[in-house]
């Protein structure tokens, strides 16, 4: 049951600054209280072998929550290039192999296009939003690019100094976090959930009832 003026807690299933920067941002204005895995002692964190994007975030969204006994957020994302066959994909964070640096992913990137013409790219983005019990909601969005021969700009993270946007002529690192947010694959799969925000909640405060009656039941069983 939820504490009577006292905001819900939702933590975003991740120790990436830059990610949690941009998720805790668009949702500034709602009656939650966000935090990330940088807030909590050690965590363990679940195995990524997930063959898509979405089943990635939702084994981070719902490890998170039953670890934590706490409504958890995910988010896996990821670079698809054309002219790669769709790599780096789900393995975009790795890229460049096990505890490779945004730097090292790029560099890679850059080596596997070399003298290709064809640069297009889309970004994906899943979040998926789950309980403890397991139950989840998900929201999905991409965003079209093209994938320059060099970094430009010195914001965001990941992929973002050589991904331009068209429509805007600026990469995501040249773009202010507002600027991003209003046009990126995560910005738009946010949008989609904070859109329909007030029922997110309602949803919360569902599951957290029926976890409340499952655990008055089984109190009362082990009791007798």
């Amino acid at each position: 049951m939820s504490i009577p003026g006292v905001d819900p807690i939702l933590v975003i299933a991740t120790k990436n600054r830059g990610k949690s920067a941009e998720i805790q941002g668009a949702l500034k204005d709602f009656p939650v209280l966000v935090k990330d895995l940088n807030d909590f002692g050690p965590v363990a964190e679940p195995v990524e072998d997930g063959a898509t994007f979405e089943e990635n975030a939702y084994k981070k969204a719902s490890f998170t929550a039953r670890v934590l006994g706490l409504p958890a957020l995910a988010d896996d994302s990821g670079l698809k290039v054309q002219a790669l066959a769709g790599a780096p994909g789900i393995h975009s964070a790795r890229y460049a192999g096990p505890g490779a640096t945004d730097s090292d992913n790029n560099a890679k990137l850059l080596k596997a296009l070399s003298g290709k013409a064809n640069r297009k790219a889309r970004f994906c983005c899943v979040l998926s939003l789950a309980v403890p019990s397991g139950a989840a909601l998900t929201y999905e969005a991409f965003c079209e690019g093209l994938i320059l021969d060099s970094a430009r700009g010195d914001n965001g993270f990941g992929y973002d100094p050589l991904f331009l946007y068209p429509p805007m002529g600026k990469t995501f690192a040249e773009m202010s976090t507002e600027q991003k947010l209003s046009v990126s694959h995560r910005g738009l799969a946010l949008r989609e959930l904070k859109n329909e925000f007030a029922k997110v909640l309602r949803w919360l405060e569902r599951r957290r009832e029926e976890e409340d009656l499952r655990r008055g039941a089984h109190d009362m069983c082990c009791d007798k």
